[in-house]
């Protein structure tokens, strides 16, 4: 291996250097997880082989059991599906510096071994040759724990149904609760599940979770959900001043102005929104309204009405 590249995982087979159908297969995996959509006579070529050839490995892996999946279209190319286990994986110095950086920038915790990102990147960095390796910062001692984790994440893979203990304040609940996803956000783990015990969707911190049984009940998930989205929407709900505003644009417009995580768009007749949210900063949000490049009217919220009258002023007197 050059010191360009960084391993993770069991040696990489390289295209030419090996002839037997199962080092060709894993390249064919390799090949199709780069390229989503790649023909099986872009395949073969790039395998050195035909393409009825790359379509017999491809076979190789769907008897493996690996989700391999035909792309609609003319010409019946091949993708990844959900659900594969990572293989061994190569990354250039540069990708691996890249992920590094960015993931220090974003989340609190990556400098820290024992937080999730952390850990991870701990393991690309120890793989980095020390010249191109970033320096990392200090641990700021502000690790979120997770050690229920993994077990959500199974829960959700697996479909089952979980009872929690979850600690509010300084008591705990017990529910039941169907797992739909767990997603990182604002470097903080949160399930995004259905509560059984409250007969509602509900957002709960990971760290707050003290701890998870296994229930035998299984669910059907949600078709289509959109977890990320859905999850930042519930960050713009529950504050103390109510917020609706009616923008005159639509909703796919809108959008590019305005985070998931500061309101949830309404479709209004004639091409208008209707964002629906909450704030705790009536000051702030007339801020964040003040970047819309449309106009937009403050409906019911009188809170909100007067912090963007006030922003206005100050506006037109620069």
């Amino acid at each position: 291996m050059s010191d360009g590249d960084v391993h993770v995982g069991h040696t990489r087979s390289i295209p030419g250097r090996s002839t037997s159908p199962t080092a060709r297969a894993l390249q064919a995996l390799e090949l199709i997880s780069a390229r989503p959509g790649i023909t099986a006579d872009d395949l073969g070529a790039a395998l050195g082989v035909t393409g009825r050839a790359a379509r017999r490995y491809v076979a190789i892996l769907r008897e493996a059991e690996l989700p391999i999946e035909s792309v609609s279209g003319p010409y019946g190319g091949y993708r990844v599906g959900r659900g594969l286990r990572l293989p061994p994986l190569m990354f250039t110095a540069a990708e691996a510096a890249g992920l590094v950086m960015a993931t220090l920038e974003g989340h609190r915790g990556a400098a820290d071994p024992a937080d999730v990102v952390g850990g991870a990147l701990a393991k690309i960095l120890r793989a980095l040759p020390e010249r191109v390796a970033p320096p990392v910062p200090a641990a700021s001692g502000e690790t979120t724990r997770h050690e229920h984790l993994d077990r959500l994440l199974a829960g959700c893979a697996d479909a089952r149904v979980l009872r929690l203990s979850y600690r509010v304040g300084e008591r705990l609940s017990e529910m039941d609760v169907e797992p739909w996803a767990v997603v990182l956000r604002h470097s903080r783990w949160y399930l995004l599940c259905w509560s059984r015990s409250r007969d509602a969707q509900r957002v709960l911190r990971a760290d707050r979770v003290a701890d998870v049984a296994v229930l035998p009940e299984t669910f059907d998930p949600p078709s289509d959900l959109d977890a990320l989205r859905v999850v930042e929407e519930h960050f713009s709900q529950g504050w103390r001043y109510p917020v609706e505003v009616h923008v005159d644009a639509p909703p796919q417009w809108v959008r590019r102005w305005v985070a998931a995580s500061l309101a949830r768009l309404e479709a209004l007749p004639d091409d208008r929104t209707r964002m629906v949210a909450s704030t705790e900063d009536p000051d702030w949000y007339a801020r964040q309204l003040a970047s819309i490049p449309v106009t937009f009217r403050v409906v019911d919220s009188p809170e909100l009405a007067a912090a963007v009258r006030a922003l206005g002023r100050r506006l037109a007197e620069l």
